[in-house]
């Protein structure tokens, strides 16, 4: 990931050289984001910067891109996974590439369609385009949100677009998060547009029986697709079953691609948690049956000290298969399916926001195959009392994605590795980790600091010392009310929307957003010796016969055969 920032038209402009130190001085906020190169165009009034974290093309893709004779410029913040596709059908008709990026196939998508081309691409980006020859420009964010962008309004009548806040928020009257799946364009006076549009963001309810192939089929090629890269990459690897499906996938075809001929066939993997903790140990067990060259780290980054430029994660499958622990209580199919809609939404503040920051301080980054178009519209269109937990029927939550990767002849995960249930990402890394946050919090925000923190922070109030604690720290940065407005918030239980709250009655008495509140579901929360269930979870409804079981190596978890 990159690092852009656009100013455009910026009225009282006559110092044009002070004018261009501020914009390089605001650029220079996102040089973690893209410690390569550096990059400014000034087109009369407007400013275009690039800080670029060089995975593609690094000897000549440096930025701002432009056309074949300049005069539509670009900066962006992406990769763009069709663009050999793209580039055939544009060379086709007459268009010349001056670079091997990625990205240059906007300038000359829009030479050729106009504002229409944006849902052609098929990648994570956020980018704005200025076009010389009439003054125009346009910006545009990637479907779900994987990449930041943020966009604010100056006095002075300037329009500033950037990656993180830290690169406008003293320069603007008014700044937001600029939405998911929208472009904005100065014709028509400005304004959003949503080029986003698929089936399941109606929330309507799909009918699609479920077909494991496909689903496997459209995962495999949205990880492939992926590993289009000309720097090291690695895995990051957690052990539970999203991450290792990602690792186990790059495995069985990293051999295949461009990538394995510069880099080798051996896949590296890392892992980041306390000594000792759950993740550590599952990663590790992964790790040796995959054959991938496996380092962990307790809680110091050094992972881009060994030369890995791009890691491949798993965020966004427990939104798109209802993973998280509380959707063992929704009532029915329609209720879980609109809470995966609600959950797939909000993303970009929540897990997208955090792996894209996370990495990119450190000039890393991240790319999440979950969240990859097709495989969105695949996993949307099913049927969704597919995904419903039926411990009747042996279904732990993803069910579905786990049967899509069971593979008897050729396993791409261990039972037992394919079937754990989901551990909490703060339980997961180290029990001690989220109650040493906790001790923290609670020496640091007194009882009479709570009492009045409905005045304090009057928006989004936070309920609980974390949070008080983190709102501190946040509003000492940002605490311009544009900021503070972009900050989430709500009733939530163990990562729930403040609609699934209304799933069970207890849960409004303990709002608390962390796993634990839906502990009574996990299979460690029962107090079995070795945290073992008996095998009963798979017997009939009707409690008149158990059904066929296969017993799989794993606590308390037999699948229905």
């Amino acid at each position: 990931m990159c690092g852009i920032l656009a100013v455009l038209g910026c009225a009282g402009c006559d110092e044009k050289d002070k004018k261009r130190a501020r914009v390089l001085e605001l650029s220079r906020r996102l040089k973690h984001r893209g410690p390569d190169w550096s990059g400014l165009c000034q087109v009369g009034d407007c400013y275009l910067s690039h800080q670029r974290l060089a995975i593609i093309d690094p000897a000549s893709g440096d930025q701002p891109l432009y056309n074949e004779d300049k005069s539509v410029v670009v900066t962006v913040n992406g990769e763009i996974y069709n663009h050999q596709h793209l580039r055939k059908q544009l060379s086709s008709t007459g268009h010349k590439f001056r670079t091997g990026s990625d990205c240059e196939v906007i300038a000359h998508l829009y030479e050729e369609h106009g504002e229409e081309f944006v849902d052609m691409l098929d990648g994570v980006f956020a980018f704005v385009l200025l076009d010389s020859r009439d003054g125009s420009f346009l910006a545009a964010r990637d479907a779900i949100g994987v990449t930041p962008l943020y966009i604010g309004w100056g006095i002075d009548g300037s329009i500033l677009i950037a990656s993180e806040m830290k690169a406008l928020h003293d320069e603007c009257e008014h700044f937001e998060i600029f939405p998911p799946g929208h472009l904005y364009s100065s014709a028509n006076n400005g304004g959003f547009r949503r080029w986003y549009n698929p089936p399941w963001f109606s929330e309507a309810i799909p009918s699609v029986p479920y077909d494991p192939l496909a689903l496997r089929k459209a995962f495999e090629k949205a990880v492939t697709k992926r590993l289009m890269t000309d720097v090291p990459f690695g895995v990051l690897l957690s052990g539970g079953l999203d991450s290792s499906l990602v690792a186990a996938v790059t495995v069985r075809h990293l051999a295949e691609t461009e990538a394995a001929k510069h880099w080798g066939t051996k896949l590296h993997s890392f892992c980041v948690g306390l000594e000792g903790s759950p993740d550590l140990k599952a990663a590790k067990e992964v790790a040796d049956y995959l054959g991938t060259v496996h380092t962990e780290f307790h809680f110091t980054v050094q992972i881009k000290a060994l030369g890995v430029k791009m890691v491949i994660s798993g965020e966004g499958s427990d939104e798109i298969f209802g993973g998280y622990l509380y959707f063992h209580k929704a009532p029915n199919k329609e209720e879980f399916h609109q809470e995966t809609c609600r959950k797939i939404k909000a993303l970009h503040q929540y897990d997208c926001l955090r792996a894209n920051k996370a990495t990119s301080a450190w000039g890393l980054e991240a790319r999440v195959p979950f969240l990859d178009k097709e495989f969105i519209n695949e996993a949307m269109s099913i049927d969704p009392e597919w995904k419903m937990v039926r411990p009747d029927l042996g279904r732990i939550e993803k069910w579905v994605l786990r049967k899509a990767f069971d593979d008897e002849e050729k396993p791409f995960l261990p039972k037992h590795i394919l079937y754990r249930q989901k551990e909490q990402f703060s339980d997961g890394v180290g029990y001690s980790w989220i109650d040493g946050l906790k001790a923290h919090a609670e020496s640091n925000v007194t009882d009479k600091m709570m009492s009045n923190a409905q005045f304090i922070f009057p928006h989004n109030t936070p309920t609980t010392k974390e949070g008080y604690y983190y709102r501190m720290i946040f509003e000492r940065f940002f605490p311009q009310k544009p900021a503070i407005l972009t900050v989430p918030g709500g009733p939530s239980v163990a990562c729930s929307t403040a609609k699934a709250v209304e799933w069970d009655a207890q849960w409004s008495g303990n709002l608390d957003p962390s796993g634990r509140a839906a502990l009574g579901v996990h299979l460690s929360a029962y107090e079995q010796p070795d945290h073992q269930l008996p095998a009963t979870i798979a017997a009939g409804a009707d409690n008149k016969k158990p059904r066929a079981t296969i017993e799989v190596p794993t606590p308390g978890v037999a699948i229905e055969g």
